[in-house]
């Protein structure tokens, strides 16, 4: 009795080949072509079709398969950069891409399946129902409703806006910033100097009344002396710094 043996079905020569790699659990970047070709041809062997155009497609692939087996057995080929070529580099790239879209195949058909999950239903509101807009009365809408009673209700809320301010902190002055003008503070000094002569930079500081006064006179001593107008001198590192006028009087 004959043994009888049940072939799977390929889609193509790259299905065949892409099982066969997966099969022997083969490196795709490294495929023993020896043992790959063997296989194939065995298939092809077993093969009953009476379509030769899908029978040419198998015969294409074991003659290139054969091919790349005799370009390995000869000397490597070199390309212009000076790198070896691999003969297997163009299957191998085939196969890549035959197994990528084969797969993206295999997402399309998961969805489609999901898809044939879901039903949907037309509208079936007959037309004059979407059509229709509920009319409106306005004079039911207004009631008794006026301007004198508009302007009451405006007036209301206006009274519960102001119950929410805060009793204490609305008590609070409001805070300014002081606008302290350099030129202005120049001007200042140099009235000082005009007055005084000489003096010490620490009562000059004393004599403002807050911080930011103090900050604009040091900056307006600095310009002062950038052009100038006073010298500064300090006997020793902790001494108190004295200002004198530069313009002869």
């Amino acid at each position: 009795m004959a043994l009888s043996v049940k072939l799977e079905v390929f889609e193509g020569p790259l299905d065949l080949l892409l099982h066969l790699i997966e099969k022997n659990k083969i490196d795709i970047y490294d495929i023993p072509i020896t043992v790959i070709t063997e296989q194939y041809l065995d298939y092809i062997k077993q093969m009953e079709t009476e379509d030769m155009n899908i029978m040419s497609e198998f015969l294409v692939m074991a003659a290139t398969l054969l091919d790349i087996k005799c370009r390995m057995l000869l000397p490597k080929e070199v390309n212009e950069e000076g790198e070896e070529e691999d003969p297997r580099a163009e299957l191998v790239q085939k196969l890549l891409e035959y197994k990528m879209y084969k797969y993206m195949a295999f997402e399309l058909r998961d969805k489609q399946v999901d898809a044939a999950k879901s039903w949907y239903k037309k509208p079936m509101l007959p037309k004059e129902v979407q059509d229709y807009q509920y009319p409106i009365d306005y004079a039911e809408l207004i009631g008794d409703m006026t301007l004198a009673k508009l302007h009451e209700i405006f007036k209301s809320v206006i009274r519960r806006q102001e119950d929410k301010i805060d009793p204490i902190r609305s008590k609070f002055g409001t805070i300014e910033k002081d606008e302290i003008n350099l030129e202005e503070k120049q001007n200042y000094i140099e009235e000082y100097v005009k007055n005084h002569k000489r003096f010490s930079f620490r009562k000059l500081l004393e004599r403002q009344g807050s911080k930011m006064e103090v900050i604009v006179t040091f900056l307006a001593v600095l310009e002062m002396m950038k052009q100038g107008i006073i010298e500064i001198e300090q006997e020793d590192t902790f001494s108190d710094i004295m200002i004198t006028s530069s313009i002869a009087a």
